[in-house]
């Protein structure tokens, strides 16, 4: 077979088994007719994520290429659908390409070249960093005939992409290989290639100095040293309050004295979700230079049941005065997030704040792997991070924050306790425990404004058993490019 059939092409087709606009031009008419006849023979319908590879011969016989036919869905399909089913095509054609040694793949735009470039960076994710015979990855790079404007999306889209598949790449890597020494080195040097950045990495004294009792006391039973990392991205000079992002990160999660059960147990190298989407959110605002002025803080530990670990019963101090009896270690998410919520409050006065955790087994229970859940009683914020979601497909759901989920934190000794006294609703009682730390100043509607508050539970999202369209089993780095969007946004209004 000539080498040329190295070469692939990715162009789609709607369910009245018409090309898009923007692929009709890359395909002959002769080859275009043909492909349609095959289609309508192997019984197609150009449902979203249909794939048909097959090859066209040059002009003169030159040589073959592979072309990926994908389906899109319908045509007349609103644009947060269109755009979804674009990405998870693209995904599909991608791989199946790769899987027919394709070394060069051009992706057509379909008329909407950021959410193609996502489906084809995400699509195309491997971690195979610690195999020995790695998997052959191909070039991937848009179709000719890009207009300058489509190109500047397409690249945004790879930035979009590209940011989620580092959170994957943090959140995959074995415990012992991504340490929270280790997770603060990789964010310094990730985020060093781009403009306008500076990353703080602090370490035990400055927990102590700013008396986050609640973070030191989950650390206290690891022997990896903990850390606080900091970034603060300046892209507007005209604001001056930023936007705020906390993550979990937990680098492993034995659940501490109260230890988790061995099975699944290994997974729990993945509870530093949320801080890996939230520092990838940032590479991602920093490399499409988008105009706003945000900052971000990840508190870094493992929590683990050593000789000086905590113990149920032990209570401690949060950074704002609250005390905190520990009913269970393994409720200790809640606790790191606590005092970074507190820090990052009184240190950088945001407009708003969102946390973003791999908190509860509620939340897997109660939304699965679909739609991460977000508490917020500030319905303007709840608005902007569902507009965000929806330009993404990466699906958000909102989740109640009655005061009565807050009673259940309730401690007979201290001022609240991390385990609710209730049966139920454990997702939705953690957040109401996290309302109480959204800075020092008391409130008694805290999150409602100054600053707004959101707090994401990605338990459920954190990893996919799917591999089909943009999804690839394992580590999922959601809800990156929701989180992108949304500072984006924040830049503009």
């Amino acid at each position: 077979m000539p080498s040329t059939a190295s070469q692939g092409l990715i162009v789609g087709y709607y369910t009245d088994l018409q090309l898009s606009a923007s692929s009709s031009s890359l395909v002959s008419e002769t080859t275009s007719n043909a492909i349609i006849e095959e289609i309508k023979a192997l019984d197609l319908k150009g449902k979203s994520g249909e794939c048909h590879v097959t090859f066209e011969r040059s002009a003169g016989n030159a040589g073959l290429r592979q072309i990926a036919f994908v389906g899109l869905g319908k045509r007349d399909a609103d644009e947060s659908e269109l755009s979804e089913n674009i990405r998870n095509a693209v995904g599909n054609a991608v791989r199946a390409l790769e899987e027919r040694k394709v070394s060069v793949i051009e992706v057509d735009s379909m008329s909407h070249p950021q959410a193609a470039a996502e489906g084809a960076f995400l699509g195309a994710y491997k971690y195979d960093s610690l195999k020995s015979e790695k998997s052959a990855s191909a070039e991937i790079k848009p179709a000719s005939g890009l207009s300058q404007s489509d190109l500047e999306k397409w690249n945004i889209g790879k930035a979009y992409a590209e940011s989620q598949n580092w959170a994957r790449d943090l959140a995959s890597t074995p415990a012992n290989l991504m340490t929270p020494t280790i997770f603060a080195e990789e964010v310094v040097r990730e985020l060093s290639q781009f403009d306008n950045v500076t990353v703080n990495v602090y370490g035990k004294e400055f927990a102590e100095k700013h008396k986050m009792g609640l973070f030191l006391s989950v650390a206290q039973g690891s022997a990896q040293p903990l850390k606080f990392v900091e970034i603060i991205y300046k892209g507007n000079s005209t604001q001056d309050r930023p936007v705020a992002l906390v993550g979990k990160g937990i680098t492993f999660d034995t659940g501490g004295i109260s230890i988790k059960p061995s099975k699944g147990m290994d997974l729990m190298k993945g509870d530093m979700g949320g801080g890996a989407s939230v520092v990838a959110a940032m590479r991602g605002i920093a490399a499409i230079k988008a105009p706003v002025y945000s900052v971000c803080c990840v508190p870094l530990t493992e929590n683990m049941p050593g000789g000086k670990a905590t113990k149920p019963g032990d209570v401690f101090y949060g950074m704002n005065g609250k005390s905190v009896e520990i009913l269970n270690t393994d409720a200790e998410g809640r606790l790191v997030l606590a005092d970074a919520l507190t820090y990052v409050v009184d240190a950088h006065n945001p407009t708003s704040v969102i946390d973003v955790a791999t908190l509860t087994g509620a939340m897997v229970v109660a939304l699965g792997e679909t739609y991460s859940g977000v508490f917020t009683p500030a319905a303007d914020l709840w608005k902007r991070i569902e507009e965000a979601s929806l330009v993404t497909g990466d699906s958000v759901w909102r989740m109640p924050t009655h005061h009565t989920y807050l009673k259940c934190m309730e401690s007979r000794v201290a001022d609240l306790s991390n385990l609710s006294n209730s049966t139920g609703g454990g997702s939705a009682t953690a957040a109401m425990f996290i309302s109480q730390f959204i800075g020092s100043k008391s409130s008694e509607t805290p999150g409602v404004s100054d600053p707004m508050w959101a707090h994401m539970d990605i338990a459920g999202t954190m990893d996919t058993g799917s591999n089909s369209g943009h999804q690839v089993r394992g580590m999922t780095g959601r809800p990156t490019r929701t989180l992108i969007q949304f500072l984006r946004n924040a830049g503009t209004n």
